[in-house]
């Protein structure tokens, strides 16, 4: 990298960590201020509050990056404008495609810190920072009905023949992904019930079966009666424990503690495999999966939407119009972004599709912006 090349990226990288950290101060102290309300509840205490706060840093990183990348970058190009510093770069060798090139080098690092964020830090710290407030308050988490959680699952053998159907009914999830009041409820794949189970709680031991206790087990088996009519019979027996194995695993009970945007990638792809499998709609984490792909993207694309506020002369107020300028390109793509989402759900949209517009859009802004003031110079 060339000495202005190294200048420019130490300029551009300390002006976003400075919008970051302003941006995170303030949803942090607003998050905080969300809280106060459900301090006393049940055990819950200024600590927990502040772990929870705290804990939910790494997610706001990594949902305000694009945002901070764009405000931070027209900040410090800006600067160079307003003190000729970009004008004497131009003038030392520094074209339009050479600017680019050390924007979107800088930009290829700040969008792997995005992906590290999102994909290390913010789900484990999300999951911790709900077992802790749930954990204090005596709560649970995917009282979905007034009857719990239901989950449909599928066992199948190994090449992949459908065995059994199964509904899994769980009137209390704890923040532990253990399971209280279970009933499963198990089909042929016809759909004739073979098997019904009942357990007190159920806790997950790897790599596929979950413990159940105090569990009332119920099998019905055809039978032929006098008149050679088929009828059921019901087989009842008592356990105090019983390994029920399933592909249903605590990373899948996980989502029911995570919005889609907060989960990794790793776990959404498992979570739409096992809807897909099990034929469930999975359209709103199929966008959530792709829209995972094309965010460090779009880190990359805001970087390159501000480098056209370089080309700007400045006048009296510049600085302060350019980074007004910028604040509300960022809430326009954030928008966009909630915008098409939506309409990806509604209308059933290719999920790359809904996820990749505002990203694209926001990509010919910027090339259109800087052919703009190329001709204009």
């Amino acid at each position: 990298m060339t000495l202005i090349g190294r200048y420019l990226a130490r300029e551009i990288v300390g002006a976003i960590v400075f919008v970051l950290a302003a941006f995170l101060a303030l949803f942090t102290f607003f998050d905080f201020v969300n809280e106060l309300d459900d301090i006393g509840r049940g055990g819950y205490r200024v600590q927990h509050a502040l772990a929870f706060v705290t804990l939910n840093v790494p997610g706001h990183v990594y949902e305000l990056m694009p945002i901070a990348a764009l405000i931070g970058t027209i900040f410090a190009l800006a600067q160079f404008a307003s003190h000729s510093e970009y004008t004497a770069m131009r003038a030392a060798g520094l074209s339009r495609r050479r600017a680019l090139v050390s924007i979107t080098s800088v930009g290829a690092l700040i969008a792997l810190a995005t992906v590290l964020f999102g994909e290390l830090l913010t789900p484990p710290a999300e999951r911790l920072a709900q077992q802790i407030r749930l954990g204090a308050m005596g709560g649970t988490i995917g009282a979905q009905f007034r009857s719990g959680v239901w989950i449909k699952d599928t066992l199948k053998d190994a090449q992949g023949t459908v065995k059994r159907l199964r509904f899994v009914n769980a009137a209390e999830v704890m923040p532990d992904t253990s399971m209280r009041a279970v009933r499963v409820y198990e089909f042929d794949p016809e759909f004739r019930l073979v098997e019904i189970l009942n357990a007190d709680s159920a806790s997950f031991r790897p790599p596929s079966a979950w413990r159940m206790r105090s569990v009332q087990r119920t099998v019905f088996e055809p039978m032929r009666v006098a008149d050679s009519t088929v009828a059921l019979a019901a087989h009842r027996t008592q356990l105090a424990e019983h390994d029920w194995s399933s592909e249903l695993t605590p990373e899948i009970l996980g989502v029911l503690t995570l919005v889609p945007e907060r989960m990794s990638a790793w776990s959404l792809f498992r979570y739409v495999q096992h809807l897909r499998e099990n034929q469930q709609r999975a359209d709103r984490y199929e966008i959530a999966l792709w829209k995972k792909v094309f965010y460090p993207v779009a880190v990359i694309v805001m970087m390159a939407l501000a480098l056209p506020f370089a080309y700007l002369q400045s006048r009296a107020g510049g600085i302060g119009y350019k980074v007004f300028a910028g604040i509300m390109l960022g809430v326009a793509f954030h928008f966009l972004n909630g915008l098409f989402s939506h309409l990806g759900l509604l209308n059933t949209w290719p999920a790359w599709l809904a996820a990749g517009v505002p990203s694209a859009i926001a990509l010919v802004m910027a090339m259109g912006m800087l052919a703009w003031v190329d001709r204009a110079r």
